[in-house]
């Protein structure tokens, strides 16, 4: 199934015909749209009941992640095409950003390797490839959203223009938002931000990586962290630390940051925002974390992210 996102910010007609003519040189290729959201997650789901071997996505994180939860725990393998505004997981998976380029690489691969059962994280029951993330990034994400139309054509400038606005008027910085409990029985009591991540990078900002941890990868379990200052200068050295692929910021008295992490719990001060893979999915007061290994079979260019 060649699953395609026409909405997505980098497709094109004719790039998902130039697509579509690659891979049914030697493949039978099924062509699939999508209309709206969560239809990928059926449409994957279809593929499965009639027994495709692969799904190969073209679209955004957004997509991808739905396609992902459609194909957990069965035979049918994912291929991701970056065809979004940023293409986190594409891109972490070693892809270039040019989506016919990238239909180039995933045919060699599919060639030469086969499909890696990788493990996901899982939040309230939904599966994510790369993050989630909950408080102020979510904030953000949801601005963005607010502003859909202008992703396609400013994708970059607008998640930084929502940062910036999204810290100046839409977030309260003062308070903490919730508590983190792991399964060790330690509480984080308050934070005002926390990311869990399946890899890494975090996500890219142009050309440039936001890198941090060393530790995230699919063949591992979770990496947290929580932050419980939003200041100017704190926010500015955490980006700044992520740029340079520095992790001296795991020892800030601010920060939590756990490796290795099999399962958590999120409880709000109050209600707060999460996105998961960068799709805003609204407020909630609590959510459960856990780590699912080897679930989805996935191709990949990119062997360092699952061990081989």
């Amino acid at each position: 199934m060649f699953l395609v996102n026409p909405a997505a910010s980098s497709v094109t007609p004719r790039t998902r015909v130039v697509i579509q003519k690659a891979l049914a040189a030697d493949h039978e290729v099924i062509l699939a749209e999508t209309i709206r959201r969560d239809h990928a997650t059926r449409l994957a789901r279809q593929s499965v009941e009639d027994d495709f071997d692969l799904v190969v996505v073209l679209g955004g994180d957004g997509t991808l992640n739905e396609a992902a939860n459609g194909l957990i725990n069965s035979k049918t393998a994912l291929a991701v095409l970056p065809g979004g505004s940023t293409n986190v997981f594409a891109r972490t998976l070693g892809l270039p950003d040019d989506p016919v380029e990238a239909t180039g690489i995933l045919l060699e691969t599919m060639e030469k390797n086969p499909p890696k059962l990788v493990g996901l994280g899982c939040v309230n029951g939904r599966y994510f490839l790369f993050h989630a993330g909950m408080g102020f990034d979510a904030a953000v994400v949801a601005e963005v959203e607010k502003r859909g139309r202008l992703k396609r054509y400013a994708s970059h400038a607008l998640f930084v223009y929502a940062a910036i606005d999204t810290w100046l008027r839409h977030y309260d910085r003062k308070k903490p938002v919730f508590r983190l409990k792991h399964s060790d029985g330690s509480v984080i009591p308050n934070s005002k931000f926390a990311i869990c991540l399946n890899t890494d990078p975090y996500t890219y900002l142009g050309s440039k990586s936001l890198k941090l941890s060393p530790h995230a990868g699919l063949d591992q379990e979770l990496v947290t962290i929580s932050i419980n200052n939003l200041s100017v200068n704190k926010m500015l050295g955490l980006v700044s630390s992520a740029i340079r692929g520095s992790t001296a910021f795991h020892n800030y008295s601010y920060i939590d940051y756990r490796p290795d992490v099999s399962s958590f719990i999120v409880e709000g001060h109050r209600p707060f925002p999460y996105q998961v893979d960068g799709d805003y999915l609204g407020e909630v007061t609590s959510l459960e974390f856990s780590y699912a290994p080897k679930v989805l079979k996935l191709i990949t260019p990119n062997p360092n992210l699952v061990g081989l």
